[in-house]
């Protein structure tokens, strides 16, 4: 597929990207080198092959969740590098 200048200004204009002037041409030749990538999936078989909903067979290993030990507050509040009374204090992050 040719891509001209006013077809990669439209992509640019879906996609909000500023396109330099200057690097347009390179642009346009790697966008046809996808899509000349792209079309070369068309010539393979697909007669009989699934579509895939993700990429990953794995299932997930769950397990029941169970009560166990918690770290009370003071223990917590021991190893602290900094603290209150009873609040971890951590570096201002909003003017």
């Amino acid at each position: 597929m040719k891509i001209d200048h006013q077809t990669l200004q439209k992509i640019a204009h879906l996609a909000r990207l500023e396109i330099d002037p200057s690097k347009a041409d390179g642009y346009i030749k790697d966008l046809e080198e996808v899509l000349t990538w792209v079309a070369k999936l068309d010539e393979l078989d697909t007669e009989g092959v699934e579509p895939l909903t993700n990429m990953s067979f794995e299932i997930n290993a769950f397990r029941a969740d169970e009560v166990g030990e918690h770290l009370d507050h003071q223990r917590a509040l021991q190893s602290a590098p900094k603290k209150n009374e009873d609040y971890f204090r951590v570096p201002k992050v909003i003017e």
